[in-house]
C-alpha cells in the first residue's frame, strides 16, 4: 500500500462537537439515551502531539486486514518510537509505505496486513526511514 500526499498541517482550531454518553451497541437496538456526556474536540481525541502531527491518504490494499483501505486518512506521529508490530509511514528506495514493522532475530522487515504480500526485509543498502507512527484511521463508509 502506497501513501499518495501528506493532507495539509494540523489546524488547532476548535471544533468540539457533542458527545453523547450513551454507548451504541453493534448487535441488537436499544432504546437511546438523551444525555450529553459533554462536547469532543476531535484534535484532542486523535492528535496527541500536534507539532509532530500529519494526515496522509492511503491507496492499496496491503493494510486491509488492519481496517486501512483506500481513500482512508491516517494520522501519523512523528514523535512516537516505531516498536516492534506498529504501523509506520516508512520512505523505502525514495517511495512512501505504510506497512507494520516486524523486528526478528535482529532483523528489521516491514509487512503488510495482507497475505498476498510478500514482506519488505530492511537492509543497510537500502534507503529507509521511518516518518512517524500511525496512531488512527479515519474511515468513510
Amino acid at each position: 500500500m502506497l501513501v499518495t500526499r501528506v493532507l495539509s498541517p494540523i489546524s488547532t482550531a476548535d471544533c468540539r462537537q457533542p458527545l453523547f454518553m450513551a454507548r451504541v451497541p453493534a448487535g441488537f437496538p436499544s432504546p437511546a439515551d438523551d444525555y450529553l456526556e459533554g462536547n469532543l474536540d476531535i484534535n484532542t481525541y486523535l492528535i496527541k502531539h500536534p507539532s509532530a502531527t500529519f494526515f496522509v491518504r492511503a491507496v492499496g490494499d496491503s493494510m486491509k486486514d488492519s481496517g486501512i483501505h483506500t481513500g482512508d486518512i491516517l494520522v501519523v506521529d512523528r514523535s512516537l518510537e516505531a516498536g516492534d508490530n506498529t504501523v509506520v509511514i516508512a520512505v523505502v528506495n525514495g517511495e512512501l509505505t505504510v506497512k507494520r514493522i516486524r523486528k526478528t532475530s535482529g532483523a528489521l522487515c516491514l509487512v503488510s496486513d495482507n497475505t498476498e504480500f510478500a514482506p519488505i526485509p530492511i537492509h543497510e543498502d537500502m534507503d529507509f526511514a521511518v516518518w512517524g507512527v500511525v496512531t488512527s484511521v479515519i474511515h468513510e463508509f
